[in-house]
């Protein structure tokens, strides 16, 4: 029995709990929260189940640190306070627990993440002996995992495409991807997503890890970005937009050699089918698919769906980045001390998600 702490309760979170509640092998003994309409409740409560847990939620960090849980579920946004995530997570680590996460995006690719990430993180597992494992769904696992399987059938692989092509219109999340985006500002607004840098530091760690996997030496990593303006009004549950405002965004980071793109991991966003319709869509009239193509003999594309019978798929886009984790605590917790990535789980690491 794994004793677990989920640390936040906002867009994955919220799913993540209950995943660690229901799961067998998994026993909740913790939950920070930082909102005073969470503070005091029980963890049932807070996710919507019927049955208390006896787990009340605090945002009192020592007192979980105390708890001296096997592993933390760290869900808390950290891509725009990334020092104090730092430090979180580093408390948790020198005291002995292990930390699975969905956040410091940097991290899924931890041998290409910046010194001021990696070390004082690296340096808390050797002082914990615990380790560190971030992970969702992208970055993660259409750049990482999908990548891999798609590998497998090649003879010979000449160029690879990761792709996310979704529909953000039902996702509610205007503060933070609505404004990392750019959704709803005009078109000389630079949104932080696509500051010079950004896309790079956020995605280029897969790019650069995927070309170490295959043994190529790249000249660059490249980033593009475009956005599409509404002629239109636009209303959905991200935000409304109005003509001439931003409703689509579409960008790239690739992996250059000899002046050709050989990796690339791109993504079309938009708010609503309406928007940007020159751009792709994904297959068969769906909403999102995170998809991967690998160019060369024979030729492989592989699309993943997320989101089945009646579950939407931004819904399921959360719930899969949250089981991401969910479902590497076991791994992570047998693995050795250090910053893995998913090269470093065994290939299966989805332990009781039937029962």
């Amino acid at each position: 029995m794994k004793r677990v702490i989920q640390f936040a309760t906002g867009n994955v979170g919220k799913h993540a709990l209950p995943l660690i509640i229901e799961r067998p092998g998994l026993e909740l003994v913790g939950l920070h929260a930082h909102g005073p309409d969470k503070v005091g409740r029980d963890a049932a409560d807070i996710c919507g189940r019927s049955e208390p847990t006896g787990v009340i939620a605090t945002k009192d960090i020592d007192a979980l640190v105390a708890l001296g849980a096997d592993c933390v579920v760290y869900t808390s946004q950290a891509e725009m306070r990334p020092q104090q995530a730092i430090e979180e997570i580093c408390r948790f680590l020198r005291a002995g627990t292990n930390v699975v996460g969905t956040s410091m995006v940097w991290l899924v690719a931890p041998q290409h993440a910046d010194a001021w990430i990696r070390e004082p993180l690296a340096a808390a597992c050797a002082e914990g002996g615990t380790s560190l494992y971030i992970n969702g769904v992208d970055p993660g696992y259409s750049g990482d995992s999908l990548v891999y399987t798609a590998l497998t059938l090649a003879g010979r692989a000449t160029g690879i495409t990761v792709s996310e092509i979704c529909d953000y219109g039902s996702y509610d999340d205007a503060e933070f991807t609505g404004v990392s985006f750019g959704f709803g500002t005009t078109p000389d607004h630079t949104p932080i997503m696509f500051a010079p840098g950004v896309l790079s530091s956020l995605w280029g760690g897969q790019v650069r890890s995927l070309a170490d996997v295959l043994g190529v030496t790249l000249d660059e990593v490249r980033e593009s970005h475009e956005s599409w303006v509404t002629p239109e009004p636009i209303d959905c549950t991200m935000m409304s937009v109005a003509p001439g405002h931003v409703a689509a965004v579409r960008f790239a980071v690739e992996g250059i050699r000899d002046g050709q793109p050989v990796i690339t991991m791109e993504h079309v966003n938009r708010l609503t089918p309406i928007t940007a319709p020159d751009w792709p869509y994904p297959p068969d009239g769906r909403l999102g698919v995170h998809r991967v193509v690998v160019h060369g003999n024979p030729g492989v594309e592989i699309n993943t769906r997320l989101g089945l019978d009646g579950v939407d798929h931004n819904d399921g886009g959360v719930i899969s980045t949250a089981a991401r984790a969910v479902n590497a605590i076991d791994a992570v917790c047998a693995a050795p001390s250090g910053l893995l990535s998913v090269k470093d789980l065994p290939a299966a690491h989805a332990d009781r998600v039937m029962w």
